[in-house]
């Protein structure tokens, strides 16, 4: 046997099918309750049976089969904790063993216990339903930061296992990685480039860890700003904090429903380059002692110009939308925010699709604009849905940039073309920008995909091209308005529009959701803005709510927080984690 590796001892087999629990006025769809299994037990190439997952996006699966935790474990958050509760499948484990420390076992060891035959895979992530199950939320945190979160197995072997099995090891993992050095690589501060590089190497390990150590190599240096790319998307430091005066300099009609505002520095100066991409949040005093209105709209113009444009649809019901198109006019000073989204251009030679819907063209025009100016020679197509010629906004823009590029492509849809509308001219289908259409086009396969539209669309055509081949990865979306919740294992309830939280209204700071179009007083009732926005039905994703996974991670477009408790790991400048923070005055969330 060529292995270095400390065997173990097999404690307890533990299984638990999913179970509705009850947890703050909510229902939690969750297995982490395991309890031990007397006799010889099943191991199968995705579970044990009689255990199940209850989140199959975050648990489960091939290579998250088995869940160890240590009985070595147990003893130090007993002491650390201060409690003599625990029980065998108290962490949500499938095995509790003896030995096999996260500081020592390395992703790719392979052990056999009973019949069964097992390769170690990932660290485990840590969610908010550990923190249910040990009654402390504390939990998902202290797991990461004291290097102590168990691990995964893959099951090589069908077999029965029982508790009281040797675990024998049989081959060791390449590269020498342990489970407590990959999960702080990723989860703590400190991403050694060449530590990533070295996960990168490791085969055992599943590919959405690998996808993060990509996203963290790919990284730019920021110095200060860095926040944590494996974990998600991290928008380029804000040019200023907060908001500041700009002069509109331009008010031009590019539809009869769609205008593009210009903004420029009243000195007359430059105005900071943007990414192409991103959005601009602006403040609007709507009414005399009233809340101002807060509003994002994406920049529309070149990137490098020295004033911003942004583009506005006019809504029928949409106050922001309604106070830009009646009530701005050259001249007047509006309060903007810096260019801010994580809906970025990235560099590179591989073919860029540019795929909008309406207004939605805005984002992906500023990229055509960057990359006309850089006289690019990638493979870009132009691909725009609208209604007719009259109602497709930027159309004599677009054509002309798209001229400049060397292997640049145009189609557009109709969904009603005017009588006046020329198709082979003006457009190339009639109907709806389709998966059909987009079929038949004979899309590069290997290109990186930008769509702003309306969210059934982007649903649809991010499904088309995964069809077609182009991969989930490369497909980038940005969203109108508040964007979709991720509440994992939370029960389904009846969707309602952003309200003030129950009762009387707080007495404390004003934090305003932008994209949600609410404002509400601060109320220290509350334990993190998490809660707050959850009370006011603001959408919001989360997952640990703990400072660990950075999936509540938000822009932070004006004011400042505190943490309670501190997170593992800082987000990037100009954002927030708002699962663990508590606003140190007025605030303006991208939410």
């Amino acid at each position: 046997m060529d292995t270095d590796q400390q065997g173990g001892r097999l404690l307890s087999v533990n299984v638990g099918l999913p179970q509705d629990v009850a947890w703050h006025g909510r229902t939690v769809h969750t297995a982490v309750w395991k309890r031990p299994a007397p006799g010889p037990q099943l191991v199968r190439r995705l579970n044990i049976d009689g255990d199940g997952q209850g989140d199959l996006a975050g648990h489960g699966g091939e290579h998250r089969a088995v869940f160890v935790y240590q009985i070595e474990s147990y003893q130090y958050w007993q002491q650390q904790l201060g409690r003599d509760d625990f029980g065998y499948g108290q962490f949500g484990e499938n095995f509790t063993v003896a030995g096999l420390a996260d500081d020592q076992v390395r992703i790719g060891d392979r052990y056999q216990i009973g019949e069964a035959l097992f390769e170690v895979t990932q660290p485990r992530v840590t969610c908010y339903r550990v923190g249910i199950r040990m009654d402390d939320p504390r939990i998902p945190a202290l797991l990461v930061s004291h290097h102590r979160p168990g691990f995964y197995l893959r099951v090589l072997h069908e077999g029965r296992v029982q508790a009281g099995d040797e675990i024998v090891p049989v081959a060791s993992g390449p590269d020498g990685m342990t489970v407590a050095g990959v999960d702080a690589l990723l989860y703590l501060p400190g991403h050694s480039r060449e530590r990533v590089r070295q996960a990168l190497r490791i085969p055992a390990l599943p590919e959405g860890w690998k996808a993060s150590f990509q996203a963290l190599l790919d990284q730019p240096a920021s110095p200060g700003a860095e926040g944590n790319s494996g974990l998600t998307a991290v928008s380029p430091p804000p040019a200023w904090p907060g908001f500041r005066p700009m002069t509109v300099t331009a008010l031009d009609r590019e539809t009869e429903s769609v205008i593009s505002v210009g903004l420029a520095e009243p000195g007359g100066a430059a105005v900071p380059p943007a990414q192409p991409g991103q959005f601009l949040t602006v403040r609007l005093p709507a009414s005399p002692g009233g809340q101002p209105l807060v509003r994002s709209y994406s920049l529309s113009g070149s990137p490098g110009a020295s004033s911003y444009r942004i583009s506005v649809k006019r809504e029928p019901h949409g106050a922001g939308s309604q106070f830009m198109h009646t009530r701005v006019r050259a001249g007047d000073r509006l309060k903007v925010a810096a260019p801010r989204g994580t809906f970025i251009l990235r560099s590179g030679d591989t073919p860029v699709l540019l795929i909008s819907a309406g207004v939605g063209a805005t984002p992906v025009l500023a990229m055509l604009h960057a990359l006309a100016e850089a006289g690019s020679g990638r493979d870009i197509w132009w691909i725009h849905g609208a209604r007719s010629r009259a109602d497709e906004p930027f159309a004599m823009e677009s054509r002309s940039l798209l001229v400049e590029l060397a292997r640049g492509h145009r189609h557009i849809s109709y969904s009603r073309p005017g009588p006046d509308d020329v198709r082979g001219r003006d457009y190339e289908t009639a109907g709806r920008l389709s998966p059909d259409v987009l079929a038949a086009l004979d899309l590069p396969r290997d290109a990186e995909a930008y769509l702003c539209g309306p969210v059934p669309f982007m649903a649809q055509v991010s499904d088309a091209l995964a069809s077609l081949g182009i991969d989930r990865a490369r497909v980038h979306t940005e969203i109108f308005g508040a964007t979709g919740s991720s509440t994992p294992g939370i029960a389904p309830v009846p969707a309602r529009p952003p309200h003030p939280p129950a009762g009387q209204p707080g007495a404390g700071p004003q934090i305003a959701f932008a994209r949600s179009g609410l404002t509400v007083a601060w109320d220290q009732d509350y334990a993190s803005l998490l809660e707050l926005a959850e009370a006011c039905d603001v959408p919001v994703r989360w997952s640990c709510r703990t400072g660990v996974c950075h999936t509540c991670e938000t822009a932070l477009l004006s004011g400042t927080v505190g943490y309670a408790p501190d997170p593992v790991d800082d987000p990037a400048d100009g954002s927030a984690l708002i699962c663990c923070s508590q606003p140190r005055g007025d605030l303006v969330l991208d939410l």
